[in-house]
């Protein structure tokens, strides 16, 4: 269990990350993968909404509140580095709601929480701008008064649920930023013109750009283009995912096993777990 003392460093650390430069927050799914990632280095991590749901047999955004709060809390005491949360909508229908299930999240120990836009309504799938600004300004509040610096994340979820209007995704972003967001994200924009376009319009605030597809972009040029921090989505648990599927497929095809090759070593896996 992670001290009062440790998750505030946390939080204050994560703050400071996004100041000046470009950093990787990659996206663990479970504990292992967690401890993975922070021994590779990495100076943060977040949650990821899909890959959570995956390791629970459930599609994304089936997860429950109670569900994902468990999985947060899991994932902040997990390592020592600062974890930001994939909250996808609150897990609320109105803004009250959204500001009580916040509270919870900062409860239990993450250093931010992502707060998007999108409905799960394929027909309908963006709330209107008003209705967001009113649960980002509820967000925003619940984090005031717990008097932590965990940090906010406003989304624009345009791209992703088929409406990839730039102009909107940018007019929302600068609406949550006004709300009291602290970091803008508009997941989904590839080229270089629409980051450059994000970025430019939200500035001096921090960006989060979303890489969970093959591109020739790296992060020097992400940094180049003034992005802040990049986060891989679900895209490190379906390269496992991925990786199974296509072995388990050939042997129950086939009757072959050459995809064990590819296989981690359980030594290494096991040294992992205990710490080594």
């Amino acid at each position: 269990m992670s001290s009062s003392t440790d998750i505030a460093a946390r939080r204050r650390a994560f703050r400071q990350l996004h100041e000046t430069g470009c950093f990787v927050i990659p996206n663990p799914w479970d504990v292992g993968s967690a401890k993975y990632l922070e021994k590779l280095g990495f100076q943060a991590l977040a949650t990821t909404s899909s890959g959570v749901a995956w390791r629970h047999g459930k599609a994304d955004g089936q997860m429950t509140v109670d569900e994902v709060l468990v999985h947060l809390r899991e994932m902040a005491e997990a390592t020592n580095l600062p974890v930001n949360a994939d909250f996808e909508g609150g897990h609320a229908q109105d803004a009250e709601g959204v500001a009580r299930n916040v509270r919870r999240a900062i409860d239990t120990g993450v250093a931010g929480i992502s707060i998007e836009d999108s409905t799960g309504d394929a027909n309908a799938p963006l709330r209107d701008v008003a209705t967001s600004v009113q649960r980002m300004r509820a967000a925003r509040r619940a984090i005031d008064e717990s008097g932590t610096e965990t940090m906010l994340v406003g989304r624009a979820e345009n791209f992703i649920v088929g409406r990839p209007d730039l102009d909107d995704a940018i007019a929302r972003l600068k609406a949550y930023s006004e709300a009291g967001a602290d970091c803008l994200y508009a997941p989904g924009v590839k080229t270089r013109e629409q980051i450059e376009a994000v970025v430019k319009a939200v500035a001096p605030k921090p960006v989060n750009l979303l890489i969970g597809f093959p591109t020739e972009l790296t992060l020097a040029d992400a940094k180049a283009l003034g992005v802040r921090r990049i986060s891989v989505g679900g895209a490190l648990a379906r390269s496992a995912w991925g990786g199974f599927m296509r072995t388990a497929q050939q042997i129950a095809g086939e009757g072959r096993f050459d995809g064990f090759a590819q296989a981690a070593s359980g030594l290494e896996l096991n040294q992992l777990m205990r710490g080594g």
